[in-house]
């Protein structure tokens, strides 16, 4: 049986385990808080590599940002990595081939191999984290577009320059949908820089009226950003992950976006492939390849 090395790298953690081509986790999860050099980074990964290199078929890499259409390099990172990421030579890392995917994406195949949307040939994941993610399967396959960018979740949400994303620009459905979304929606309804996300969800949990309806406006703007997306793809499913996608109501965001769509109802579900998901797609990916 086939197995990867695989990694996951974000802005606060790199994480790193063996994978089989079952999307089995077959190995001790290793965890390094990502350096914030780009010489450090590339010693996180040359030494596991180094370590494990003999006992796998490849290396697969589940990354932050953009990855290109061959999958060998990432073409544009996010501010929450650092400056020059997308620099790095993954290929030469290891002797054997080294695979990468946008982690959004590879939590998508992860979820389409083993997890909720099992058996969709048309599907949409959401990441909702401190921002949001997205990864579409269309016919059982995973949309990368002309240069290997397409799920990200920059479409426009409101026209009159609201709130500005972390992208550069206005009124994104990341600035909207996300956890920095939800703290926002506090601030601006309660006037108060120091309320938290925290802060929303045990007012929600104890009935607080105020916390209740600040949380409801959020779970609002998810559901109108979905419906956007479900009309566009028609899929048989959509997917929310992320540490946000436990405290959403998934049945009144599914009756929300089934109101009037223009294409047959879709259903609205929490991912189940796990915490790990990045880099068990990114190793069912790179297996398969």
């Amino acid at each position: 049986m086939k197995k990867a090395l695989a990694f996951d790298i974000g802005g606060t953690k790199i994480y790193s385990t063996i994978i089989n081509e079952d999307g089995e986790i077959i190995s001790e999860i290793d965890k390094f808080s990502t350096p914030k050099t780009l010489d450090g980074i590339k010693d996180v990964l040359k030494k596991q590599i180094l370590k494990y290199e003999d006992k796998v078929d490849c290396i697969a890499i589940a990354t932050a940002g953009a990855v290109n259409n061959e999958n060998t390099a990432v073409i544009g990172s996010t501010g929450n990595l650092v400056k020059g990421y997308f620099t790095i030579d993954f290929q030469k890392l290891s002797s054997k081939k080294v695979f990468l995917e946008n982690d959004a994406n590879a939590a998508a195949w992860a979820e389409y191999k083993i997890g909720s949307s099992r058996g969709s040939k048309v599907s949409v994941l959401l990441t909702l984290g401190t921002g949001v993610g997205g990864g579409i399967i269309i016919n059982d396959k995973l949309l990368k577009g002309k240069s290997g960018a397409a799920g990200e979740m920059h479409f426009k949400m409101y026209p009159d320059k609201r709130r500005k994303c972390t992208c550069g620009s206005y009124d994104c459905f990341e600035i909207y949908a996300s956890g920095t979304a939800l703290k926002l929606d506090a601030e601006e309804t309660l006037n108060d820089k120091s309320v938290t996300t925290y802060d929303v969800i045990e007012g929600l949990k104890s009935g607080d009226k105020k916390m209740t309806e600040i949380f409801n406006r959020w779970q609002n703007d998810i559901t109108v950003g979905i419906k956007g997306l479900v009309n566009l793809f028609d899929p048989d499913c959509v997917v929310l992950s992320g540490s946000m996608a436990q405290f959403v109501n998934t049945k009144k965001i599914e009756e929300g976006v089934n109101e009037d769509l223009v294409v047959p109802p879709t259903s609205i579900r929490l991912a189940t492939a796990g915490n790990y998901s990045g880099m068990i797609g990114a190793a069912l990916l790179a297996m398969q390849k």
